[in-house]
C-alpha cells in the first residue's frame, strides 16, 4: 500500500477511536459515527476482496452509500471508476468497455444498460470476467473521466499518491478556519469533489452527502435554487466546493437575503473561470471564497487562494506538492503531480504537463490565467466541451448549413446559426436544434441560438480557406450574442 494510502488509513481508524461518536458522514436520511464509518469500511473491503475484482465502477447516486464504498476500494488497492450521473448511457457504456471495468455497484436504473454490457448481478454487485491484459497503467488507484470535449470521454489514470496528496494539501489550505462540516453539492464522481470530501475526512469533520435531488440539482447544469437554499439552511455547512455558476447563484440570493452566508468558513471555487467582480459579490455578502485551479491530470488542484495569502482575481499559489512554471509562450506547465497516463495511450507522461492554459505570475507568485490556447470552453458549471462535437451533430440534419457554440463560463451554450437554405424556417431551426440536443448530454447541448444574417466566409473574415470558422474573429463580431442575462426572475421560476 502507498505511502498517503497507508496515512489516510491510519487517520480515519485514528479517529474511530479519538472520537468515535463523533459523526463522519449525513446522507439524506443516515448518519454514521467515525467508528461506524471505520467497522463499515472493513466489512465491504473483506466483501471486495472475496469477489477479487481489479477495477471497480461505482454508478450511485451522491450519499455515504458512495462514498463508503470509494473509501473502501482505494484503502483495499483496486482501481475505482465513479460515474458521473451527467454522463449519457453511451457514455458510460464507452468508460466501462475502455476501463474493462469487471465490476459495478450501481442502481438498479442501471440494470437494463449493465445486463447489455456483458455484467450479470450476484450477491448485488454486476460482475463480468476480468480481461487480460489490463489497460491501466500499474498502480492506478482512480480511473476519473473528463466530461467530454468529444462524445467519448478521456480516462485519467491517477495514483493514490497523487490523488491523496491533493487531500492532504487542501485540508492544510483549509485548517485554520476550523471547517468541522463539509457539503458535498456535487457528485461525488467528479474528482474535485470526490478529494474535498477527503480532505473533510483528514480534518475528522463530518462530510454531509444529501442527494443530489435533495438539493435541487438536476444533471450537469439544473438548479431548483429554492430546494438547494432551503438544503442549506437546514445543514448550515463550514465548507463547500462550488462551480461558478453555484457561486452566482448563492451570492445573487445572498443579495436579496435568500441565502445567509454567515456559518460559512471556507469555500472554494474552480472548474472554470471565475469572474473578479462575482468574488467581490461574494465577499459583499459575506461568503468566504477561494478560487483555486487545477487538472485532471494532475489531480485536480495545483494552486488556490487561502486565508492567509488570498489575491482575488488569482488562482491563488502552487500547492507545496508541485510545482509550476510557464512555457515561453506563456503555457502554464505542471510538474510534481502528473498522472500515470490516459487510459489505452502507452508511452511516458510529461515531467512538466502542458496544461493548455495560458498565464502569467505577479511579483508575489499568485498565478492568474489568461485562457486556452485551444477552442474547447468550459461552461461555468465546470464541464469541458469541444464546439465543434456539437456543431457536427447541429450540421449533420440537413437543415444548418453553419454553427458556431460558445460557452465559456456561461451556464447555457449558444449557438450562431445559417441555415442550409433561405427558405428552411426558424421553428425548423428550432426543431433541429432540439434534435441535436438529444444526441447530446446536458452539458453540451444548446439552449438558445441567433440566425445569422450572413454565413462565414474568406471574405467577411470569419472562416479560413477549407472553411473552418476564425473563432476569435467570430467572436469578436458576436460578443453581444454571448452575454447572458442577469435576472433574479430567472432563479426563482
Amino acid at each position: 500500500m502507498s505511502h498517503e494510502r497507508i496515512a489516510f488509513r491510519r487517520r480515519i481508524a485514528d479517529l474511530a477511536i479519538e472520537q468515535p461518536h463523533a459523526y463522519a458522514l449525513w446522507g439524506d436520511d443516515l448518519k454514521l459515527d467515525y467508528a461506524e464509518l471505520d467497522a463499515e469500511i472493513r466489512l465491504r473491503q473483506h466483501r471486495l476482496r472475496r469477489l477479487g475484482a481489479q477495477v471497480v465502477a461505482i454508478a450511485l447516486e451522491n450519499g455515504p452509500d458512495l462514498l463508503i464504498w470509494d473509501l473502501a476500494i482505494l484503502f483495499e488497492g483496486l482501481a475505482c471508476l465513479a460515474l458521473p450521473p451527467f454522463f449519457t448511457a453511451a457514455q458510460r457504456l464507452h468508460c466501462l468497455e475502455h476501463s474493462q471495468a469487471d465490476l459495478v455497484i450501481a442502481g438498479a436504473e442501471h440494470a437494463d444498460a449493465l445486463g447489455q454490457a456483458g455484467f450479470s448481478e450476484h450477491e448485488g454487485f454486476w460482475i463480468r470476467p476480468a480481461r487480460r491484459p489490463s489497460p491501466l497503467p500499474a498502480g492506478t488507484a482512480k480511473l476519473t473521466f473528463t466530461s467530454g470535449t468529444t462524445g467519448t470521454p478521456k480516462g485519467v489514470c491517477l495514483s493514490a499518491d497523487s490523488v491523496l496528496s491533493v487531500a492532504r494539501e487542501l485540508h492544510h489550505a483549509s485548517e485554520s478556519q476550523q471547517p468541522r462540516h463539509h457539503l458535498s453539492l456535487l457528485p461525488l464522481a467528479i474528482l474535485l469533489e470526490n478529494i474535498g470530501c477527503y480532505a473533510a475526512l483528514y480534518a475528522g469533520a463530518m462530510v454531509s452527502l444529501p442527494s443530489q435531488k435533495a438539493l435541487g440539482i438536476q444533471g450537469a447544469s439544473g438548479v431548483d435554487l429554492p430546494r438547494l437554499l432551503s438544503t442549506l439552511r437546514l445543514r448550515t455547512p463550514h465548507s463547500m466546493i462550488l462551480v461558478p455558476q453555484l457561486l452566482l447563484l448563492l451570492v445573487k440570493a445572498g443579495e436579496i437575503g435568500a441565502f445567509n452566508s454567515s456559518q460559512l468558513r471556507f469555500v472554494a471555487v474552480g472548474g472554470a473561470r471565475v469572474s473578479h467582480e462575482l468574488l467581490l459579490r461574494a465577499e459583499a455578502v459575506g461568503i468566504p471564497v477561494y478560487e483555486g485551479y487545477g487538472l485532471s491530470e494532475c489531480a485536480s488542484v495545483v494552486a488556490l487562494n487561502r486565508p492567509d495569502a488570498h489575491h482575488p482575481g488569482s488562482v491563488g499559489k502552487p500547492l507545496p506538492h508541485v510545482q509550476i512554471r510557464l512555457a515561453e509562450d506563456g503555457e502554464v506547465l505542471v510538474a510534481g503531480s502528473g498522472m500515470l497516463g490516459y487510459l489505452g495511450e502507452p508511452g511516458p507522461v510529461p515531467e512538466w504537463w502542458p496544461t493548455g492554459d495560458l498565464g502569467e505570475f505577479d511579483a508575489q507568485g499568485y498565478l492568474y490565467l489568461h485562457g486556452r490556447k485551444k477552442h474547447q470552453f468550459v461552461t461555468s458549471f465546470g464541464r469541458n466541451v469541444n464546439p465543434e462535437w456539437v456543431e457536427a451533430e447541429l450540421t449533420q440534419l440537413g437543415l444548418i448549413g453553419q454553427a458556431f457554440v460558445y460557452g465559456e463560463a456561461m451556464a447555457h451554450n449558444h449557438a450562431l446559426i445559417w441555415p442550409l437554405r433561405p427558405e428552411i424556417t426558424d421553428l425548423q431551426i428550432a426543431e433541429a436544434v432540439a434534435q441535436a440536443n438529444r444526441a447530446l448530454p446536458d452539458y453540451a447541448r444548446v439552449h438558445g441560438w441567433s440566425r445569422l444574417e450572413q454565413p462565414f466566409t474568406t471574405g467577411n473574415g470569419m472562416a479560413t480557406a477549407n472553411g473552418r470558422p476564425r473563432r476569435e474573429a467570430i467572436l469578436a463580431h458576436y460578443r453581444h450574442h454571448f452575454i447572458e442575462p442577469s435576472r433574479m426572475e430567472d432563479l426563482y421560476p
